[in-house]
């Protein structure tokens, strides 16, 4: 595998601390953010490097010379004048013979390259963006993707959203297949997003690989001092899927979301006061959030698969009003008794993914590597209760949904019970 990183840009934004370094050259914990990709891509094996660099980039080249001393191979592309975040690819394709990584060297990031390839392998994509949710969905482009991960479009930040979207951003950092390069005729100023990724997109040529790792821009002084702290913290390499992650697993009714009749419409969804401040907890921790709810209101046909995203997109889009986000939701459609007006049969069934069973957890510890021992379930039933039991998570019973007793599940105990999800996140993060 070989990697180019873009390293020219100008950096205004950080002119505070960086002064007339590179953007790229900017200390984090006592390395430039480009020593730690250099040292991310190098644990994947990834040891061939190639940077660009505008020709104000002397900086670069006299900190990493040819690479020998960080164990790698680096090479240069000088750009003498602006071209954009695609450009100066133009001058890679006589040494790009294989499949690469595009990384923009203002991202703090620690990322299982070799697992990412291996996903983009699998889809014969000529591009693959690592996408993510974050914090700002609402001023952020993003991407519309189908069941498969295809990309269908690119949401601009500059459309006026009187819709609800799901929480998924690129994250700048693209798997290329090295026929990519041929997009790009002549060495002029292009943009990489709005030109290279929206002609693959139209082509059907473009997916995203979906990852909870560690990928910020550093590109203001705040998000600067907030990585910094990531980085002092640990967590940064924690959220490297090579090593085993540790989950926070929240269900939906009456713990994310306020109890009352099913949701069967996004009309209908109204999120506890306090949930958003809990999952930014989450966030801003070890832990990964991620949804685990029964939703039978579909095979029982009150409502639909599209209705359900769209209940779930709103549900995204009111957490990232509050700067909070889901890593992932997974929902069981099944319902095992039939008897309904308008059921859809083929759901009828007895699954494994129905809470009480674990296939919902299952599925997301193989999918993010989550340890399930070192885990976390938060709800408002025994049911729920049982099914973090079963998993071997531990869990806490919230008491802010489902007041009815379940005698099914009477003896599911948990380890703890809290008033709702803000206590019960603020214990976990208390008791790690």
């Amino acid at each position: 595998m070989q990697a180019i990183i873009q390293a020219g840009g100008a950096g205004t934004r950080l002119k505070s601390i960086t002064g007339d370094l590179p953007k790229p050259m900017v200390s984090i914990n006592g390395k430039p953010i480009l020593e730690w990709q250099i040292l991310s891509l190098k644990q994947s094996g990834i040891i061939d490097v190639t940077i660009v660099i505008s020709k104000n980039g002397n900086a670069i080249k006299e900190y990493f010379k040819d690479g020998k001393d960080f164990g790698i191979k680096i090479s240069y592309i000088v750009e003498e004048i602006p071209l954009g975040t695609a450009g100066g690819l133009y001058f890679a394709k006589e040494f790009i013979k294989d499949d690469f990584f595009l990384v923009f060297g203002d991202l703090m990031l620690d990322i299982d390259w070799g697992r990412y390839r291996d996903y983009a392998l699998s889809k014969k994509a000529l591009l693959v963006p690592l996408a993510h949710p974050n914090s700002h969905p609402f001023d952020s482009d993003l991407l519309v993707i189908d069941e498969s991960n295809k990309i269908l479009r690119i949401d601009s930040k500059h459309n006026v959203r009187d819709y609800y979207y799901k929480n998924l951003t690129n994250a700048g950092i693209y798997w290329c297949d090295h026929n990519i390069l041929e997009l790009i005729d002549e060495p002029k100023k292009i943009d990489f997003e709005k030109e290279i990724l929206t002609s693959t997109i139209e082509r059907g040529a473009a997916f995203v690989y979906k990852s909870s790792e560690y990928v910020k821009d550093c590109g203001t002084p705040y998000r600067y001092y907030s990585v910094e702290n990531d980085c002092k913290n640990g967590i940064i390499s924690a959220k490297r899927l090579s090593n085993k992650q540790k989950a926070i697993f929240l269900d939906r009714d009456g713990t994310i979301n306020v109890f009352g009749d099913f949701v069967r419409n996004a009309s209908k969804l109204e999120l506890i006061d306090v949930a958003p401040e809990a999952i930014k907890l989450i966030d801003e921790s070890e832990y990964l959030p991620i949804v685990i709810t029964n939703q039978p209101v579909i095979a029982r046909g009150e409502t639909t698969f599209d209705e359900l995203a769209r209940i779930h997109n709103k549900m995204e889009v009111l957490l990232g009003e509050k700067n909070a986000y889901l890593t992932d939701i997974y929902f069981c459609p099944h319902h095992p008794d039939s008897g309904y007006e308008g059921e859809v049969k083929e759901l009828k069934i007895v699954c494994d993914c129905r809470k009480p069973k674990i296939g919902m957890l299952l599925k997301a510890a193989s999918e993010y590597n989550i340890d399930l021992s070192k885990s976390w379930f938060i709800g408002d039933t025994s049911q729920d209760v049982q099914t973090g039991i079963n998993a071997g998570c531990k869990t806490i019973r919230v008491t802010s949904g489902d007041p009815r007793p379940n005698k099914k599940y009477e003896n599911a105990v948990p380890n703890y019970v809290a008033n709702d999800i803000l206590e019960a996140v603020k214990l976990i993060l208390n008791k790690k």
